[in-house]
């Protein structure tokens, strides 16, 4: 219990600071830059400047961020996981207001700069969210959701999603920020694929003597099976067993750790698993 409550103030601080980063960055090189960062939040923008530009009224960003993630919550709290979507509310509110109070501020005016840098820290702080059992809300859902059902990682669908933004972006307020913007959404999703793996998956190739002992620390550290194959080594023609093993990448260092103190002798080959299909097992959001 005590363990829980814990966890659940660690992911509280972990949203409330990638909030306050998601909003300084927007205040700063975002809206210095002229960007559109894809998502809710650019959905957002978009419609905060193209009501500006058409009606000449200011209308806040908590309003239309908010009122866009009403859809992509009720996915959250019907298919993904109500803690986990409680937590994600807290992200689009805390990001919502913050965004509101923190004043526009530049930091550089070179947009290459500013797509670059402000597209990785946009990374690092939806990365800090799903690390922690949360999301920066929107179209991080609908990824979520599709990610779970086909045991893939999906998060560049929600490119094509963001596709739409940009020309609508780029139409009505040019399209050397809507280029630009692509910069920086590229930057976000490579800062992405960096720091959160949960549906990515590593195959492991071990040739060991040991093959039941590391299925087993296998099983024990990622819930994951494992296929044993008999082989021969072509130098000293001495049997050999090959355990056959795919595991979550965000798993992969504890898995391979596990693996070398059952046999500190195993020869381990690591691949980056680029498609899967059959059954995977993850672990379903709280």
């Amino acid at each position: 219990m005590k363990k829980d409550i814990r966890k659940d103030i660690f992911t509280i601080i972990a949203v409330t600071v990638a909030a306050f980063l998601m909003a300084l960055n927007t205040k700063t090189f975002v809206n210095t830059g002229g960007l559109y960062p894809g998502g809710m939040t650019g959905m957002s923008i978009l419609i905060q400047r193209a009501v500006k530009q058409l009606a000449g009224i200011m209308l806040q960003f908590s309003i239309i961020n908010i009122t866009l993630n009403i859809i992509p919550v009720y996915i959250g709290f019907r298919f993904i996981g109500k803690k986990f979507t409680a937590f994600s509310c807290v992200m689009i509110l805390l990001n919502s207001f913050f965004t509101d109070l923190i004043p526009n501020h530049i930091i550089t005016q070179d947009v290459l700069l500013i797509s670059i840098f402000g597209g990785m820290i946009n990374g690092v702080a939806i990365s800090l969210c799903l690390n922690r059992g949360a999301t920066s809300g929107g179209t991080d859902f609908i990824s979520i959701y599709l990610s779970e059902k086909s045991n893939m990682d999906t998060f560049n669908v929600i490119l094509g999603f963001n596709a739409v933004i940009l020309c609508v972006a780029g139409f009505m307020f040019g399209w050397d920020k809507a280029l630009y913007s692509i910069i920086f959404q590229y930057a976000s999703t490579t800062v992405l694929h960096m720091l959160y793996k949960k549906f990515q998956q590593s195959t492991l190739l071990i040739v060991t003597n040991k093959p039941k002992e590391i299925a087993d620390a296998i099983y024990a550290v990622s819930q994951h099976g494992a296929t044993i194959l008999d082989g021969e080594g072509s130098y000293e023609h001495c049997e050999r067993q090959i355990v056959y093993s795919v595991v979550s990448a965000a798993q992969t260092k504890k898995v391979i750790h596990a693996v070398k103190e059952a046999d500190p002798k195993a020869f381990i080959n690591e691949v980056k698993t680029q498609k899967l299909s059959g059954r995977f097992y993850l672990p379903k959001e709280s």
